[in-house]
């Protein structure tokens, strides 16, 4: 894997992959950035999630769980000195959908952990993850006229 950030000004990047992607990396004001992009920790923490929910909604759709939303979220806590460092983690994931399978949700989440999620992977080596997760059954909606 291949990546590389360009610089545009400032304190703003341009991040840059293999795939041909790109993203907008930034700082604060209080750092003579221009609010323009991703904090480069944002990114790491956003990677984590992409990375766990990939694993985790490809599990689930083999399983054939019927799910109409996902969504995971990650919230971690930084030092407060430099480099402030993640300190730890804590992954959210919220499922909606039709009859989902409780145990089917567990087990893509523990494989996604200790399997299959390489970002986790090498986190959960340095911080300690807390794993959660809340399923919500998919209402139908009726037109009001």
């Amino acid at each position: 894997m291949e990546t590389k950030v360009t610089w545009h000004g400032r304190m703003t990047f341009i991040g840059s992959a293999d795939t041909g992607f790109t993203v907008p990396l930034g700082a604060s004001s209080t750092v003579g950035g221009d609010e323009d992009g991703f904090r480069p920790m944002e990114l790491i923490a956003t990677g984590l999630a992409g990375c766990t929910a990939m694993d985790v909604i490809s599990i689930l759709q083999k399983k054939r769980e019927e799910v109409t939303a996902f969504e995971v979220s990650v919230s971690a806590e930084q030092a407060g000195e430099h480099p402030k460092v993640f300190t730890r983690a804590s992954i959210q994931y919220t499922i909606t959908g039709r009859a989902i399978d409780e145990a089917s949700v567990t087990r893509a989440i523990e494989l996604s952990a200790t399997r299959y999620c390489p970002a986790q992977a090498m986190f959960s080596k340095i911080i300690p993850i807390e794993l959660k997760y809340q399923i919500f059954e998919q209402r139908e909606q009726i037109a009001v006229w």
